[in-house]
C-alpha cells in the first residue's frame, strides 16, 4: 500500500508528458480514423483514464503513444457499435488492425496534424473559428489562452467553438483533405494557426512546457515542403525563425525579459539567423508581397546591429498596415514612431487604441514606456502598474517591475513593486 501512492503519481507523471509531447498527433491521429471531431477528443480522454489505471498496474508501456492511439480507437469504435450496429462504417473501422493504427499512412499530407489544420481551416467555419479550432484541437490551448491571443472573453470563444464543431457535424465536414490545387482557399488560415501555435509557445513557455514553437517550425517546414516557392509560407517560417534565434539571450539571469534591442547578440543563434534570413531573400525574390514577409523583415530590422533600423521598420508597418488594418499593427507601429522621436504622436495613436485595445496588457505598456519617454513620470507610473498586473508571464512582470522602480527613481516617488 505505501508504494502505490508514488506509483499512480509517476504513472500520472508520465502520462501527463506524453500528452504534452503527443497529444495534437493523438489527436489527429483519431480524429482522421473515427472522422469526428468530438467523437475523436471523448476517445482521447477515455483511453487517457484508462492508461492511468492499467499503467499503474502493469506499468507504461514500451510506446505509450501507440498504446493511447489504440485504445483510443478502441473506445471509438465502442461509441460508433453502440449507435450503429452492423453498419458499414462499423464494419470498415472494425477491420483496421494495430500495425494499421501504430503506422504512418500514406497520404498527400504526411503529418496527422497538418491533416487536422485542413480540415479545422474548412472554408465552410469563420476564419477566426477555424483558427480558434487548429488551437484547441491540434495544440491542446485552453479555451481562456485562445480567448486572449483573440482579445475576447473566455466564454464567447467557448461558444464559437461550440458552434463550429456543431457546424462541422451537420455539415458532414468529416476529416477530409482538398486537392493540392484548392490548398490556397485555406492556406492564409493554416499559416496564422500556425504562428498563433508558435507564438503561443513564446509567451506561455514558462509555465506552458508544451513545445508549441518547436511544432509551430515544424508544421511550417512541412508546410513549406508540400508547397513549395509559396512567398507566404516563407516569410512565416523566416518569422518564426527569426523569434526563436533569440530565445537563449530572452530572459536574464534575474528572469526577467529583455527587449531586443537591449539584448546580447552573442548569444543570439546565427546559424538560425542565417538560415531565416536566406529564406526571407528568396521569398522576396518572388515579388509578391504579403503581411508573414513584412513581418519576417521587421523582424530582422529589430535585429540589426549596433541598433535596431527604426525608419525602416515604420515603413515596413506602413506596407503591413495596407494588408491588416488592425489595432495590434497600430500599436507596434506607434511603439516605433516612439523611438524614431515622435512621441507625442505616438501617445497619441495609443490613446486612440484605448476602446479597442482597452484589456489588451501590451498597451499599457507601451503606453507607459512612451509616457516615460515623454517625462511624465506619475502616469508612467500608473500604466506600468496595470501591465504588471495583467501581464501574461513571470519574465515579463519582472521585466515590467524593473522599470516601474526606475521610473519611480526618477521621479523621486518609490512604490512597491509586484513581482
Amino acid at each position: 500500500m505505501k508504494h502505490a501512492v508514488p506509483n499512480a503519481i509517476a504513472v500520472s507523471h508520465r502520462l501527463d508528458e506524453v500528452l504534452r509531447h503527443d497529444r495534437g498527433r493523438l489527436l489527429a491521429g483519431l480524429i482522421s480514423r473515427l472522422g469526428d471531431f468530438q467523437l475523436g477528443e471523448d476517445a482521447l480522454q477515455e483511453a487517457s483514464i484508462a492508461a492511468l489505471k492499467h499503467w499503474g498496474r502493469t506499468g507504461v508501456p514500451y510506446d505509450p503513444v501507440a498504446w493511447l492511439m489504440k485504445v483510443g480507437l478502441n473506445k471509438g469504435i465502442d461509441h460508433i457499435r453502440a449507435a450503429q450496429r452492423e453498419t458499414k462504417r462499423t464494419t470498415d473501422f472494425v477491420s483496421l488492425s494495430p500495425d494499421v493504427i501504430c503506422d504512418d499512412i500514406d497520404e498527400t499530407i504526411p503529418d496527422e496534424r497538418l491533416r487536422l489544420i485542413f480540415t479545422c481551416c474548412h472554408p465552410a467555419l469563420e476564419e477566426k473559428s477555424r483558427i480558434a479550432l487548429t488551437l484547441r484541437t491540434v495544440c491542446n490551448l485552453t479555451t481562456r489562452e485562445i480567448a486572449a491571443a483573440f482579445l475576447d472573453s473566455e466564454q464567447t470563444l467557448g461558444q464559437r467553438l461550440s458552434r463550429a464543431k456543431a457546424k462541422i457535424r451537420s455539415k458532414g465536414i468529416g476529416f477530409s483533405v482538398p486537392d493540392p490545387e484548392r490548398w490556397s482557399e485555406r492556406l492564409s488560415t493554416a499559416l496564422s494557426s500556425l504562428y498563433l501555435v508558435f507564438t503561443s509557445g513564446y509567451v506561455s513557455e514558462d509555465s506552458s512546457p508544451r513545445y508549441l514553437c518547436q511544432e509551430g517550425i515544424f508544421l511550417t517546414r512541412l508546410l513549406r515542403q508540400l508547397c513549395p516557392y509559396d512567398p507566404e509560407i516563407e516569410g512565416a517560417l523566416a518569422l518564426m525563425l527569426l523569434t526563436e534565434s533569440r530565445r537563449r539571450a530572452r530572459i536574464d539571469a534575474g528572469g526577467a525579459i529583455v527587449p531586443v534591442e537591449q539584448q546580447d547578440p552573442s548569444l543570439w543563434q546565427n546559424d538560425m539567423i542565417s538560415e531565416a534570413q536566406r529564406i526571407l531573400e528568396e521569398a522576396i525574390v518572388r515579388k509578391q508581397p504579403g503581411p508573414f514577409q513584412i513581418k519576417a523583415a521587421i523582424a530582422d530590422c529589430h535585429m540589426m546591429q549596433p541598433k535596431p533600423d527604426w525608419f525602416q521598420m515604420s515603413l515596413l508597418y506602413r506596407s503591413l498596415w495596407v494588408y491588416e488594418p488592425t489595432p495590434v499593427v497600430a500599436l507596434n507601429w506607434a511603439v516605433v514612431m516612439a523611438e524614431l522621436g515622435h512621441c507625442e504622436r505616438a501617445l497619441q495613436r495609443l490613446d486612440e487604441l484605448q476602446t479597442e485595445l482597452g484589456n489588451y496588457q501590451p498597451l499599457y505598456a507601451a503606453r507607459a514606456y512612451v509616457l516615460n519617454k515623454l517625462g511624465n513620470t506619475p502616469e508612467a507610473c500608473a500604466a506600468y502598474h496595470h501591465a504588471i498586473q495583467n501581464a501574461p508571464n513571470d519574465a515579463s512582470r519582472r521585466f515590467l517591475a524593473r522599470e516601474l522602480q526606475r521610473c519611480s527613481l526618477a521621479s523621486a516617488q518609490p512604490v512597491k513593486t509586484q513581482e
